[in-house]
């Protein structure tokens, strides 16, 4: 395929329940989906976090290149197909007694094409989330570049963080027509709280949530697996 037509970007996101879980299950189901880009919930973010980080990428097979700490445990992590030209992290506002939360960014370039990354992973208070969404958003919609956002809502699409965070986005599964699919829990499969969404500009070819042993051994929640084309530059 010429770059005019697209340069393809293979996406995982995935909440990988702080690595509680079958840390074997977990490398193999990602190696073998072999994407360019994971967007990952819930990795390392307390102490030793870069090197536990650096180790969960690289039994990925891949390297870091945003978040952790700083951004409370959402990091992005690519191929050596990728490069990283610039990465910042986002602390959203606290809530006395709740969970500090954020989301990371890089601006990454594939082939003739670049982008920007992004993953956050929201409350479980849904008095919570619409702040967060709307900050998450506000950091998309700013953005230049074609976005690709991958995020753990912890609400459906039903949900106002979800509408907010999706407003002017496509996302992935419904473009694929597979909005059907299940994302949370592993054990009982019956709520997509987990999304993908892509600028407009963004062709999405394939769209997967990946229910098998070896993922359901891996996390409680099933990664998502797209397949996208990118608007290449010029």
């Amino acid at each position: 395929m010429s770059e005019n037509a697209g340069v393809p970007l293979r996406v995982v996101s995935y909440n990988i329940h702080s690595q509680r879980d079958d840390a074997a299950a977990l490398a193999a189901v990602v190696r073998e989906a072999a994407p360019d880009v994971v967007i990952v919930q819930e990795a390392p973010r307390r102490f030793r976090w870069r090197q536990k980080s650096a180790t969960l990428a690289g039994s990925f097979g891949l390297v870091v290149a945003a978040g952790g700490l700083p951004s409370l445990g959402n990091l992005l992590l690519t191929s050596l197909r990728v490069r990283v030209l610039d990465t910042r992290c986002q602390r959203y506002p606290l809530t006395p007694g709740r969970h500090l939360r954020g989301a990371a960014y890089a601006e990454c370039r594939v082939g003739g094409a670049r982008f920007l990354l992004a993953g956050s992973h929201l409350s479980t208070d849904p008095a919570e989330r619409p702040a967060q969404a709307a900050a998450f958003k506000r950091e998309l919609a700013a953005a230049d570049l074609p976005v690709v956002a991958g995020a753990d809502l912890n609400e459906g699409p039903d949900g106002p963080a979800w509408a907010t965070v999706g407003e002017g986005l496509t996302d992935a599964a419904v473009a694929a027509d597979r909005a059907d699919r299940h994302t949370y829990s592993c054990a009982d499969p019956r709520r997509r709280i987990d999304a993908v969404f892509v600028d407009p500009r963004i062709t999405v070819v394939d769209y997967d949530v990946v229910d098998t042993p070896q993922t359901r051994r891996a996390s409680d929640h099933f990664p998502v697996l797209v397949d996208l084309l990118l608007p290449a530059i010029g």
